[in-house]
């Protein structure tokens, strides 16, 4: 790294990086490997993957703030106008999106903290034992695709990785923790790379938390988010520059689960008086409060109520009338775990009993762009020197799929055809990993 190559001291960078998340912060930091697997011979030389996901990372934080290496990087391959990510826009749902292909609806991660009212039980991103129950994960992600047909994977963090879903996990992988600083996790991703290919993964996911944790304590607009921008920006190149002498067939697919917004802090919404706890569960707030009813009688009077309330501040809907363009109705909630009534605050008004922080996000993203999130791409798959328009965070699984030549016979949301076109001829990428 080059003196001065950034304004901003080093010391600060690293404190950032080295935040523990608040929620989901563990001291295990070994590797987790399931024994006795290895590549099928038609695997062997398949491409790989690795895909990149930087918490909270804005659609417009790499232009505004100046990621250098990722412009540079992105510009010798894809780079899109934004990613919209699925409703609710945040980290859970997005990122489990992002892995199956489907809408949150659809694979069950309705929100980072949900209430299934089948069984009355609470989900929640901070609960280590319901992270880990396979029971949670509708869908089918990569890693257990890629598993099913003999493709080795490893993930350096993502949502579902560490549970056992259709009783599989990636070969490799870590429980999630902020305990492994990010020379570790590139010299991990390294030596993945570096074992006998029977051994070697070929899908590799590897997860930032930041800049969420700055845009969420400082706002997006914050110099401590622009250092948390740059770090990731340096993290980034210097993954690549470790991987490179390899000589592998590497893609590179970075992304991020949402954006950021700043909100009004000084007029929070409170929650409605007409909302009796002893008749209804509210299981979220914040950009968006989730209400189940105890008795489903007592659905309609409050809607009615709360819709007489609504004025400007926020849109009160039932389950069964929700925009299409949510994906989050009653026709879409498969596992039922999507409240009875929903109020969705207009931006920039949040949900809030006391002061809310600075930087949010969870709003819908056809109406506040700050929830769009990032998507580049370079690597020997993707064409170079290519911009497109936004696009479906769904539509990120059937390209990797396509890329590693996986097959699915499952539904999904996404469609092949959506970024089929950044990639280059097929012959041409099998000649870029045969040498021929």
């Amino acid at each position: 790294m080059k003196k001065n190559q950034y304004p901003f001291p080093l010391l600060l960078i690293i404190i950032l990086f080295l935040i523990n998340s608040n929620v989901r912060a563990q001291t295990d930091t070994s590797e987790h490997v399931i024994s006795g697997r290895q590549n099928a011979a038609d695997q062997l030389k398949k491409p790989y993957v690795i895909l990149i996901s930087a918490d909270g990372f804005r659609y417009d934080y790499a232009n505004r703030y100046h990621a250098d290496s990722l412009l540079k990087l992105s510009a010798n391959g894809v780079l899109a106008e934004s990613m919209i990510p699925g409703f609710p826009s945040v980290t859970f749902p997005n990122h489990y999106t992002i892995a199956t292909g489907m809408y949150p609806s659809h694979h069950g991660l309705v929100n980072n903290t949900f209430l299934e009212d089948r069984t009355g039980e609470r989900y929640s991103m901070g609960s280590k034992s319901k992270v880990k129950d396979g029971k949670w994960y509708g869908g089918v992600p990569l890693w257990v695709l890629a598993e099913e047909q003999k493709m080795i994977s490893a993930s350096m963090f993502w949502v579902g990785s560490e549970a056992a879903i259709k009783g599989i996990r990636p070969t490799y992988y870590y429980d999630y923790t902020e305990q492994i600083g990010v020379e570790k996790r590139i010299e991990m991703i390294k030596n993945w790379l570096s074992l006998p290919e029977e051994k070697r993964p070929h899908l590799i996911t590897f997860y930032l938390s930041e800049p969420d944790h700055a845009g969420h304590t400082y706002g997006p607009d914050a110099p401590e988010t622009e250092a948390a921008v740059k770090m990731v920006d340096a993290v980034i190149d210097q993954l690549t520059k470790t991987i490179e002498p390899l000589g592998l067939p590497v893609n590179y697919i970075f992304v991020s689960d949402h954006g950021m917004t700043a909100v009004d802090r000084d007029h929070p919404l409170a929650t409605p008086k007409a909302i009796d706890t002893a008749k209804y569960v509210i299981a979220s707030s914040g950009t968006l409060m989730d209400i189940h009813a105890k008795n489903k009688q007592d659905i309609k009077p409050l809607y009615e109520t709360l819709k007489s309330q609504e004025g400007t501040d926020y849109k009160a809907y039932l389950k069964t009338k929700m925009p299409a363009h949510f994906h989050y109705s009653a026709k879409d909630d498969r596992l039922n775990r999507i409240g009875d009534i929903l109020l969705v605050p207009e931006w920039p008004k949040v949900f809030s009993n006391r002061k809310p922080g600075i930087g949010h996000h969870g709003f819908d993203p056809l109406q506040v762009k700050d929830m769009h999130a990032t998507f580049m791409a370079w690597g020997p798959a993707f064409k170079k020197h290519l911009k497109i328009a936004s696009f479906e965070n769904v539509n990120v699984y059937p390209l990797i799929t396509e890329i590693l030549g996986l097959s699915y016979q499952h539904e999904i949301d996404g469609k092949i055809e959506v970024l089929k076109p950044i990639l280059r001829d097929p012959q041409e990428r099998k000649e870029s990993i045969t040498g021929k």
